[in-house]
């Protein structure tokens, strides 16, 4: 790999024609009196060279510049190297970590899985083997072999670089770690973060419900507000952050509304969960105002903006601001980056008391591996007591996931202060051997 690295930037150097000198081989001593490293080495008229090394941790210690780690997945000691590579930046200097994947488990996974959390300073670049040739990888290709370029030899070349890699092509092409199944969150994890003190409340109406005209529902809605929820928005503090996101279903699927408060120390907490199984459209609305309406220091919210949930989260954002209601789609370029914040904030307990319910755990522990990227898969899992064939499914609507996201939005935050008067001040105006104020009163 460090021949070809070397190579390819001699090719392009003479490309550029930043008049670069031939590759040049060097020995530089090892710690070991027996053993010596083979380098490669471009130098510039300018002073400035590209030396190849091997991956070696100690070769790169009290060296200054910019690293670029190639094929990192595929180092043998990666973390130490990148230790001793991090060093650099006291100087200045910058460093890169180029590599296709090896496996979730592998260091480099680990690496974008911790700066996608907020964990370590990075940024990410992604590319997948789509991306290249939109951005025209083929047609470089064409130039390098000398063939004219056409759209359909385009499709065949891509169709056969697909075949060849099989099954691999996932990981290889698509940017996606293999070995990626099974749960997101382990069962230890969700339970240790639930409290029994945090209910769930759970409004289910009778098919038919929907046919009832308009006041009554209303009229019902509100009065379920007012028993139900009033009690739990009153105990919450007033002088938290608070927030909310709501997974939105009509039938089938249950819809979830999850507030979530921000604490002094900066922990988030599920105040309750409100489920709603075959709530009109008008209603499901009343109860999220409702709620929203009464969250104490309210800043942002997220809902779910696929399919018929457009229609809340739009008027949400209408009702309590464009700029603090995020709609979003639940898409799995959403899920991969914002799920990793969210497992960081259960790992790092600064996400707590969710209920402690069996249903919300299932939900919580609904989230898979799929392709590398943590989301609901396609499957339903039942209500709780249902053997499997009733008729309330769910689909890891606890939307806590969504709650979290919320709250680390971007919100402007307006105060209000109410200013005393001043204490009312007469001006005095001298008249003769007199004196009268500003209203004239001697």
């Amino acid at each position: 790999m460090t021949v070809e690295y070397i190579q390819a930037c001699a090719m392009w150097a003479r490309a550029f024609d930043y008049a670069a000198g031939e590759i040049e081989e060097g020995i530089w001593p090892d710690e070991d009196p027996d053993k010596h490293i083979k380098t490669y080495t471009i130098a510039f008229p300018s002073g400035f060279r590209i030396v190849a090394l091997t991956s070696r941790p100690s070769n790169l210690r009290g060296r200054q510049g910019i690293v670029v780690i190639d094929e990192a997945a595929f180092h043998q000691d990666l973390v130490e190297l990148l230790k001793a590579a991090l060093a650099l930046l006291i100087w200045g200097g910058e460093v890169h970590v180029i590599s296709t994947h090896d496996g979730t488990d592998n260091p480099i996974n680990e690496l974008i899985d911790e700066i996608r959390a907020g964990k370590r300073k990075g940024e990410l670049f992604r590319c997948t083997f789509h991306e290249a040739v939109a951005d025209g990888l083929y047609e470089r290709v064409c130039l390098r072999k000398g063939i004219p370029y056409t759209r359909e030899g385009e499709a065949a070349w891509v169709q056969d670089v697909y075949d060849v890699y099989g099954d691999a092509a996932d990981e290889e092409l698509d940017c996606i770690p293999s070995q990626g199944g099974g749960a997101y969150l382990s069962l230890a994890l969700c339970e240790s973060r639930t409290s029994r003190e945090t209910p769930v409340l759970r409004l289910k109406r009778p098919q038919g419900w929907e046919v009832t005209d308009e006041d009554t529902r209303r009229r019902d809605c509100e009065a379920w507000c007012q028993e139900q929820l009033a009690p739990l928005l009153e105990t919450i503090p007033p002088n938290v952050q608070s927030f909310y996101s709501m997974d939105f279903a009509r039938s089938g699927d249950l819809s979830v509304i999850a507030p979530l408060v921000k604490e002094q120390d900066l922990r988030k907490s599920t105040p309750f969960l409100v489920e709603l199984c075959n709530v009109p459209f008008r209603e499901q609305e009343h109860i999220l105002f409702f709620i929203v309406g009464l969250l104490p220091g309210f800043l942002a919210g997220a809902n779910d903006a696929r399919g018929n949930g457009q229609y809340i989260a739009e008027s949400a954002a209408v009702k309590f601001g464009h700029n603090r209601i995020e709609q979003v789609m639940l898409t799995e370029g959403w899920y991969r980056d914002h799920m990793p914040p969210f497992k960081a904030a259960l790992e790092d307990d600064t996400l707590y008391d969710q209920p402690a319910d069996k249903d919300v755990v299932g939900d919580l522990r609904a989230f898979k591996l799929v392709k590398g990227v943590a989301r609901i898969p396609e499957t339903r899992t039942t209500e709780k007591g249902d053997k499997g064939g009733g008729k309330d499914k769910r689909q890891g609507d606890a939307a806590i996931a969504l709650a979290d996201f919320a709250s680390r939005s971007e919100v402007e935050i307006f105060d209000y202060h109410r200013v005393q008067p001043a204490a009312p001040h007469h001006r005095r105006i001298k008249r003769g051997a007199g004196w009268r104020n500003k209203k004239g009163i001697w």
